[in-house]
Order: C-alpha cells, then structure tokens, then sequence
C-alpha cells in the first residue's frame, strides 16, 4: 500500500510539472506572438516591470492548478470528453466560444460593479495602455474566479476533446490581441461586417480607458444587446 501510494504521489507531481510546462509554454509563445505583432506594425515594446513578471509567473502557477483539477474532475467523471474525430468539433467549438463569452461578460460586469473592482479586478486596470504580457496580469483571486467558471461551463456539457483544444488556443490568440493596445487589422475590420461584432482591440482597450463599458471579451454581442457597448 505504501508503495501504490508512493506511485500515486510521483504521478501526480509528474501530472503537475507536465501541466506547468504546457502553461508555462503557451505564455511563451503567446507574448512572442504578441511582441512580433509590435514588431510588424513599427510599434515599441513596452517594458516589463518585474511586479508584471511575478504575476505573470503566479497566473500560470494556479492556471496549473486548474489545469490539474480539471483533470481530476475528469478522472471522477464529473467532467465529460468525447474524443471522436467529427463534425461535433465545430457545434462543440462554437457552443463553448459563445458560451464562455457570455458567461465571462457576467463575470466581468459583475466585478466592475461590486466591491471585487477595487479590492481584485482594479490591479488589472492599472494598465490603461496595455501590452500581452497584461493578459497574464491579474489578481490571483480573478484568475481563480475565471478557473472555477471555465471549469463550471466545462461540466454541463460532453464536449468534443479536439473543440475544448481549439477553444483554448482561440481565448489566447483572443486575449493576446485584446491586448495589444492598438488595432492591427482596423482597415479589414471596417470592411467586413461580420468582423466588426468580434472582440477586437480596440474594442477592449477602450474598456481599459473607459470602464463603465466593452465588458466581452471575444465578442460585442452581449455589449451591444444589453446596452454596454462603445465603438
């Protein structure tokens, strides 16, 4: 029993360092991903305060705390998968992409108007200009707060494995360009209509400049609709 214990304990910290890693990896190549649209667009790259860096370390800290959880709630089967090669992929994708929006617009919205603004969300909006590094800046209780909603979405619903993939890769491409602090395709934008509805970054840094409105995060629609948005 000891042993089976032993086992149990050097898989879980295996479980642990492979997830930081995969965090750890994505941060990475997010910000370079970032940088490099500065850097096609002549646009200087702020500088990273060292308060930026630890906070950036710690979000990727619980991120794989998450991560770890989701799994375990996975293996419980509170959570279900289906890892099926088919075209539930693109419902799975755009009924998580939709879901998860509206849902972190509440989220959002309800911070900006209670007690959780200034104790919690306030470190976030201390960066009017923001840079990709300020997606992974924020406070450890916020962070948590989008964990625990990503993983309550996550367990109403047997998702397609290869769309939760998808989703994720997408809410960082998403988070990255939202916080650029300058809008890299605003002539394709106004040239198509579909794209205008989309959370772009201008949309979101006017959030960061005025914000009392633009609370979505992927897109304008609920902005719109409830009677949030600025252009």
């Amino acid at each position: 029993m000891d042993a089976l214990n032993f086992l149990n304990q050097q898989s879980a910290v295996i479980l642990w360092l492979i997830f930081f890693v995969e965090n750890l990896l994505v941060t990475i190549l997010s910000l370079l991903f970032g940088f490099a649209i500065f850097k096609s667009h002549k646009v200087k790259i702020p500088s990273i305060t060292r308060l930026e860096y630890w906070l950036c370390l710690l979000t990727n800290l619980i991120n794989t705390a998450i991560t770890y959880f989701g799994f375990w709630l996975w293996q419980q089967g509170f959570v279900h998968l289906e890892f099926s090669a088919s075209w539930h992929i693109i419902i799975d994708f755009f009924v998580l992409f939709l879901a998860m929006d509206l849902a972190m617009y509440l989220f959002h919205y309800l911070i900006h108007h209670t007690a959780a603004y200034k104790l919690i969300h306030g470190l976030h909006h201390q960066y009017h200009n923001p840079s990709p590094i300020d997606l992974y800046v924020l406070h450890p209780l916020e962070t948590i707060g989008f964990g625990i909603l990503w993983l309550s979405v996550l367990s109403v619903y047997t998702y397609n494995f290869y769309a939760v993939i998808i989703y994720l890769s997408v809410n960082v491409a998403f988070g990255i360009v939202g916080h650029l602090g300058f809008e890299p395709l605003a002539k394709s934008i106004t040239n198509q209509r579909l794209l205008k509805y989309l959370g772009t970054s201008a949309f979101h840094h006017r959030h960061h400049q005025e914000t009392n409105c633009n609370f979505g995060f992927y897109t304008s629609i609920w902005d719109r609709l409830l009677g949030t948005y600025r252009q």
